[in-house]
């Protein structure tokens, strides 16, 4: 049974009771915090974090932070007694340091990003903790974060959309991504569908395309 996985033992504890590690290097901004918050408005407190018999935290000092802002008393814990004093300290910093390991699959996450915010408006997508510039950077465009794809009412026509109805997603049945990328293999094999019926992007590039009555500087250029 050498192979078994040690585990301590779960329970809820008081907040108040709760110590954070004195020299946890690990840093947590206030805007951080506030996006953790919202996160527990919205799922709850799911993952516990790990303690010490002495009720220091080893893992979770972001989410106590949090919860003791939006005044939970008690959050679940797991109790790590099997650790011994080295193993504490060299886990506060593994925990925190294996979290940043990993990568996101920008294209997974974009789909599933815009899904939820078109298709369940029950999700506050601020709760997320993407900042509009990480959004941005990832070329996610959310619209209003409301879920509906509107101009926030749930009506489906945005401001200037009198006639309009639904998202871009459903008028032009790609996701409301703020940047397209042509180079994806989708996008390429809709281009050769319209090349094979004839229609050519190159054309009309430079040409005047307004018929008669483009106004006068129109005329101008025709005269």
């Amino acid at each position: 049974m050498g192979n078994e996985t040690k585990t301590g033992y779960f329970e809820q504890v008081a907040t108040e009771h709760l110590i954070p590690y004195a020299r946890n290097s690990r840093k947590h901004s206030p805007e951080q915090i506030d996006q953790i918050a919202a996160s527990l408005r919205e799922f709850g407190f799911l993952a516990p974090v790990v303690i010490a018999p002495d009720y220091t935290i080893l893992a979770g000092h972001g989410r106590i932070l949090a919860a003791q802002k939006i005044g939970l008393e008690f959050v679940p814990a797991v109790r790590a007694e099997h650790l011994t004093e080295a193993q504490r300290r060299a886990y506060v910093i593994v925990d925190n340091r294996l979290s940043e390991t990993s990568e996101w699959d920008k294209e997974m996450l974009a789909l599933e990003l815009t899904d939820l915010d078109l298709n369940h408006p029950g999700i506050d997508m601020d709760a997320m903790g993407f900042s509009d510039i990480e959004l941005s950077e990832l070329d996610i465009d959310l619209g209003n974060g409301d879920g509906t794809g509107d101009g926030g009412d749930g009506s489906g026509q945005g401001d200037g959309e009198k006639g309009g109805a639904g998202s871009l997603a459903a008028k032009f049945g790609v996701p409301p991504f703020s940047v397209l990328n042509a180079r994806e293999g989708w996008w390429q094999d809709r281009k050769r569908a319209w090349l094979a019926l004839g229609i050519k992007s190159e054309i009309g590039r430079g040409e005047d395309l307004i018929p008669d009555g483009g106004g006068g500087a129109n005329q101008a250029k025709v005269g």
